[in-house]
C-alpha cells in the first residue's frame, strides 16, 4: 500500500525547523549560563557540566542535519527530482530526529541527552512545539512510512537522489563505483580475514585514477578538485572497503600540511610525488600516553648541524611500514610542556617489506593487531637517533607544528565523515540483500515489518549523514571556516555507520557473528570511525566549545 506523503511537506518541515532552531537557541542560552563565569567559558564549569555541553553539540548537529535535509529537498524539488522516496525520507528524518530531540538524543549506547539536561524544562520546551512539529513527530516516521521506504529501495539500486546536481561529480561517482565493484568488493573480505595489506596493484590503480592528488593544485601535479569531489570519491571507495577509502586520507593530510604550511621548495619537492603516488605518506602524530592530547607529546627532535635527531615513541600509525614519507610531529623546544614548541617534520623513510618492515636506521616498529580496518595495518614506532634533514622542517620555522596540524583538521574530518557514509551505505546494502535472500517462516526476512523498518531507517539516516557531509565540503570549497560543520558531519556519520552495521548484523542473526559473512567485517570496520580523527567525546567537546564560546556568532 502506498503511503501518501504529508501535505505541503516542505513548508511543514520548514515550519518545524523554525521551532527546532528556536529550541536550539534557548538551549544555547541555558548551557552557556551553566559553563560560563561572567563573559567567558570557565574550564572547571565546562567539565562539571560536560553532559549538557556535549548534549548541546549533539542538538546542534541534529538541527544542522535537518537544515541540510530540507535544503536537499528544495534543490531536488527545483530540479523536478523530488519523488515519493525522497519525500518520505525527508518526513522520516524530521519525524524521528524531532522526536529524539525532545525524547532523548543517543550520544552513544546508554547515553541519552534530553532538553532537561540542558536546563530546559517541559514548560519551556512546550513553547517550541509547533503544530507542524507535532504532526511530523506523530506521522513523519510511522512504521507504515518506513515500510513504504523499504519497498521503494527493495531493488537495491536506488536509495534516494543524492542531490549532487553536478554531471562531473556523477560521472566520478559512477567511475569509482565500477572500480570498487570490479577490484575491491570481490576481494576485500579475504584481505580482512587473512589480515593482509591491500595489494600494491590496487594502490597503483587508485593512484592512476588520481585519488592521491584529487584536491592538490594542478601546478603541483594534482587534479585541483574540491572537497565535495573528495567526499564522492571517498564515499564510493569506502562503500567497497574502508581500507581503500582511507588510502587517500594519508595523502590528503600530508598534501594539506605541505600546501598550507610548506615552503615553495617543499611544495615543489613533495606534492607532485604525493599526487602521482610515487611516494606514500603516513601521519605520525599520536603517542602512547597522549591520545587526543597532542599538546603533551614528548618525542624530541634536536638539531645537530644540518639534521634533526629524533628520539621517542609513536603509536597507532596507519600504513607505517609501506609508507615512504612521514609527517612527523615532534617537540623541538624542550622548555615547553604544551602545544607550543611542537614542529612538523617531513621525514623520509625506506619502504618496508614483509620480512623487514622497518629497515630505516634509527627507527623500529611493531604491528598492533586490530579487530578491523586491517588493510593498511597499525603500528607502534620507536625512534632512537633517527635523522631528518633540517631542510625538511615544515615551513622552515620551529614551533609551528600544532598550528599547521590544526589547519588540516577540517579536511581530515570531512573525509572521515565521507568514509563513514560509505561504510554506512555498505552496511545498508549488505543488510538489505541478506534480508531479501534469507527465508524464514515461509517468506524472506525483508517481508517482516521490523526487519524492513531497520533497513528503511538505515537508508534515511545514511542520507542525513551524507547531506551534512556534503554541506561541510561545500563550505570548505567556498572558502568558509567549517571546523564545526566538519566536526558535526564526522560525529553523526560515525554513529550512523556503527548503527547501520549493528542493525545489518542483527538482520543476519547468528550468521552475522560468523567471520565468513561480510557484515562481521563491516561491523569491526565501522567501530573505528567513532574513535579516530577525534573520538566522539572529543569531537563533541570541540563542537561545544566552538559554539558556546561565541567564536562563530
Amino acid at each position: 500500500m502506498t503511503i501518501v506523503v504529508l501535505p505541503d511537506l516542505i513548508p511543514t518541515c520548514a515550519t518545524a525547523l523554525e521551532s527546532l532552531q528556536a529550541l536550539r537557541a534557548a538551549a544555547k542560552v541555558s548551557v552557556t549560563a551553566m559553563v560560563s563565569n561572567g563573559a567567558k567559558i570557565d574550564s572547571a564549569l565546562f567539565e562539571a557540566n560536560q553532559e549538557a555541553a556535549h548534549g548541546f553539540a549533539w542538538l546542534t548537529t541534529y538541527v544542522a542535519a535537518l537544515e541540510q535535509m530540507l535544503e536537499w529537498a528544495r534543490r531536488l524539488e527545483a530540479a523536478g527530482k523530488f519523488g515519493e522516496l525522497e519525500a518520505l525520507m525527508l518526513q522520516s528524518a524530521f519525524g524521528e530526529y524531532g522526536a529524539q530531540i525532545f525524547g532523548g538524543i543517543p550520544m552513544s549506547q546508554g547515553e541519552y541527552v534530553r532538553p532537561i539536561d540542558m536546563g530546559l524544562d517541559s514548560a519551556t520546551c512546550h513553547k517550541f512545539h509547533s503544530d507542524a512539529l507535532s504532526l511530523l513527530r506523530r506521522q513523519g516516521n510511522a512504521p507504515a512510512v518506513r515500510v513504504r521506504i523499504a519497498q521503494l529501495i527493495e531493488d537495491g539500486h536506488h536509495f534516494g537522489d543524492l542531490g549532487l546536481d553536478d554531471e562531473t561529480l556523477e560521472m566520478i561517482r559512477d567511475q569509482f563505483r565500477r572500480f570498487v565493484e570490479a577490484e575491491v568488493a570481490p576481494h576485500c573480505h579475504e584481505w580482512h580475514l587473512k589480515d593482509e595489506l591491500i595489494p600494491l596493484e590496487v594502490l597503483e590503480h587508485v593512484a592512476e585514477m588520481g585519488v592521491f592528488g584529487l584536491t592538490l593544485p594542478e601546478e603541483y601535479g594534482g587534479l585541483g578538485m574540491g572537497k565535495t569531489a573528495m567526499c564522492v570519491v571517498t564515499e564510493e571507495l569506502s562503500r567497497g572497503y574502508i581500507g581503500v577509502g582511507s588510502l587517500g586520507t594519508r595523502a590528503e593530510i600530508a598534501g594539506e600540511l605541505i600546501r598550507l604550511g610548506g615552503t615553495e621548495e617543499q611544495k615543489q619537492e613533495w606534492l607532485p610525488k604525493i599526487a602521482s603516488g610515487e611516494i606514500l605518506p603516513t601521519a605520525v602524530f599520536t603517542e602512547p600516553n597522549t591520545g587526543s592530547d597532542l599538546g603533551s607529546l614528548r618525542t624530541r627532535a634536536v638539531k645537530d648541524g644540518d639534521e634533526y635527531v629524533v628520539t621517542g615513541n609513536k603509536t597507532w600509525i596507519t600504513h607505517a611500514s609501506r609508507s615512504d614519507l612521514m609527517t612527523l610531529l615532534v617537540r623541538t623546544n624542550p622548555e615547553t610542556k604544551d602545544w607550543r614548541g611542537l614542529s612538523m617534520m617531513l621525514a623520509p623513510k625506506q619502504r618496508g617489506t614483509e620480512t623487514e618492515p622497518f629497515p630505516t636506521p634509527g627507527m623500529t616498529g611493531g604491528e598492533i593487531k586490530v579487530l578491523g580496518y586491517r588493510g593498511m595495518k597499525e603500528y607502534e614506532l620507536g625512534f632512537d637517533g633517527f635523522k631528518v634533514p633540517a631542510a625538511n622542517l615544515l615551513g622552515g620555522v620551529e614551533g609551528q607544528g600544532f598550528k599547521q596540524l590544526m589547519e588540516t583538521f577540517e579536511s581530515a574530518r570531512i573525509q572521515t565523515a565521507a568514509r563513514a557514509v560509505g561504510v554506512a551505505q555498505n552496511a545498508l546494502e549488505v543488510g538489505l540483500q541478506y534480508a531479501k535472500d534469507r527465508v524464514q517462516f515461509g517468506k524472506p526476512l525483508f517481508k517482516f515489518p521490523r526487519v524492513a523498518c531497520k533497513v528503511a531507517w538505515s537508508a534515511v539516516e545514511t542520507m542525513i549523514a551524507r547531506q551534512l557531509t556534503y554541506f561541510s565540503a561545500r563550505e570548505k570549497d567556498g572558502g568558509h571556516r567549517c571546523d564545526i560543520e566538519a566536526g558535526m558531519a564526522k560525529l553523526l556519520g560515525a554513529r550512523v555507520a556503527w548503527s547501520n552495521a549493528d542493525n545489518a548484523l542483527q538482520i543476519h542473526g547468528g550468521n552475522g557473528y560468523a567471520e565468513e559473512y561480510q557484515i562481521s567485517r563491516i561491523l569491526c570496520d565501522a567501530r573505528i570511525l567513532n574513535i579516530f580523527e577525534g573520538a566522539a567525546e572529543i569531537q563533541a567537546q570541540v563542537i561545544a566549545r566552538g559554539l558556546l564560546s561565541g567564536a562563530r556568532d
